[in-house]
């Protein structure tokens, strides 16, 4: 597509600095000439719209010894360039985007070059290589594989199966929510999206929960995969607006974001706050003896927030932490390295996301790695090293979220005092000594965190956990509460 300056100075006819602008995007497209030029509607978190320009293209990536062409697509407000673009992977049907520190589910881009921007100083040219030096640190899409195909499909499964056996039982204890000891398990889930429905289907799938109840935030009627529920009637699982739906819950799952046009990190960050102030309060009148269970991104500051809104103790607000990238590193030793660990205690902990770190608990040893002749000092950290590889570039899905919640859920309702990496206040513990949310291995029950476990290498790894929790806590201190 060839570059015509006459149909950009059509298009940016409202732009406040159309000529700037338009001569940046010369540059652009002189470095990334397969670019291609658009004239759409935004809408913003308000619901207010407006015509912007915005260009998609792929950028170069090197990952692991391999090339990759990442999709984006950058949205050119109207004050451009004196205000950051709006940036988005714009993944292709067989691509799934990976969570993480700079990229959200929804795929939008977050870095700190976008929160420094500064005119003329900062340029699109100078986002672009920014973004492809984070990219390379941490691959931000995935390949959906057969086997991750093969997963959706069980999990669907699982769900035709418990609707299809709906019988007189099932009636009897969604009339009264009550199985024959009297005491309801129930569970709610805050948030219609994507993540929310994987959770709420995820509990019912597993049978769990004697109610599930999804409290759906958003404005207006319902629609998507909430009206699917309401047609179909999955057993246990109502949807409703009203807060006074989830009294008396077990567990309350908060799975909502703001879908914001915000700027920068931290107001991203601050745009879930204000939505947590509007909900939290409700639910601690609701269900005073609930154990808060954090799905939210940023998840160590939003178990942070939601623990100081709801004044629970910290034994009862906990996040997903690493709870799933834990299974995996724990499944890829035992089943793809083919590594035998005593009762499986090696774990992921810290912050989710790329500064995740691999640790061990204090009984764990290897007692065998193939054929592979190592010696019991560097046989864990070898071990580590290669399962973190293989996880490297498996993103956290809606639906393997979802699974991966109702097997915290499981844990929870069921009082099952099983270990979990979930994250939990850290003050007082590897030398942290402000109020931060870190992921550790806990063990879980009906109330939450029982005890954490400790880790047989914790010298190791207490400068890595020093280092997340001093950022998160510089973060905190930003926020208006």
């Amino acid at each position: 597509m060839e570059f015509s300056e006459e149909k950009l100075r059509k298009w940016l006819s409202k732009y406040k600095f159309r000529d700037l602008t338009i001569e940046e995007l010369k540059s652009v497209y002189d470095l990334y000439p397969n670019i291609r030029f658009t004239m759409s509607t935004y809408t913003f978190k308000d619901g207010s719209q407006k015509d912007l320009l915005n260009f998609s293209g792929t950028l170069p990536v090197k990952y692991q010894g391999n090339s990759y062409n990442i999709p984006v697509c950058l949205w050119i407000l109207d004050s451009h360039p004196f205000t950051p673009p709006i940036c988005f992977l714009k993944p292709t049907a067989n691509m799934g985007v990976s969570v993480g520190k700079h990229v959200d589910a929804r795929g939008r881009i977050y870095l700190p070059y976008l929160q420094n921007w500064s005119h003329p100083r900062s340029t699109i040219i100078g986002l672009t290589k920014e973004m492809i030096v984070k990219f390379e640190e941490e691959l931000p899409l995935y390949s959906l594989s057969s086997a991750d195909a093969a997963r959706q499909l069980e999990l669907l499964s699982y769900i035709a199966k418990i609707t299809e056996a709906e019988g007189e039982n099932s009636i009897q204890s969604k009339a009264n929510g009550k199985k024959g000891d009297g005491k309801c398990k129930k569970v709610t889930v805050i948030g219609a999206g994507d993540l929310g429905l994987a959770c709420a289907l995820a509990i019912s799938a597993k049978d769990i929960a004697d109610k599930v109840i999804v409290l759906d935030c958003s404005e207006g009627t319902a629609k998507g995969g909430t009206m699917d529920l309401e047609i179909f009637a999955v057993p246990k699982l109502e949807i409703s607006r009203d807060f006074s739906a989830s009294a008396n819950s077990n567990l309350v799952v908060l799975t909502i974001n703001s879908l914001g046009n915000a700027q920068s990190y931290l107001e991203v960050v601050q745009s879930n706050v204000e939505l947590f102030r509007g909900v939290i309060p409700s639910i601690a009148h609701y269900s005073q003896n609930s154990v808060l269970l954090v799905a939210s991104q940023p998840v160590e500051i939003m178990t942070y927030v939601s623990w100081k809104m709801s004044g629970f103790p910290r034994s009862r607000v906990i996040g997903i932490g690493c709870n799933l990238d834990s299974t995996r590193f724990q499944y890829i030793i035992s089943n793809i390295m083919k590594a035998q660990t005593k009762d499986k205690e090696n774990w992921i902990i810290g912050e989710q996301g790329e500064n995740k770190v691999a640790a061990w608990s204090s009984s764990n040893s290897v007692r065998e790695h193939q054929n592979e002749d190592l010696t019991d000092d560097n046989a864990d950290h070898l071990l580590a090293n290669r399962a973190l590889e293989v996880l490297k570039g498996k993103g956290q899905r809606s639906w393997s979220v979802g699974l991966s919640v109702a097997d915290l859920a499981d844990s929870i309702l069921n009082d099952k005092k099983k270990v979990h990496s979930i994250s939990t206040m850290v003050k007082d513990c590897y030398n942290i000594n402000g109020e931060v949310f870190l992921s550790m291995p806990c063990v879980l029950g009906m109330n939450g965190v029982v005890e954490m476990i400790k880790l047989s290498d914790e010298g190791s790894v207490a400068e890595k956990l020093q280092s997340g929790a001093a950022s998160i806590h510089d973060l905190q201190q930003q926020l208006k509460l």
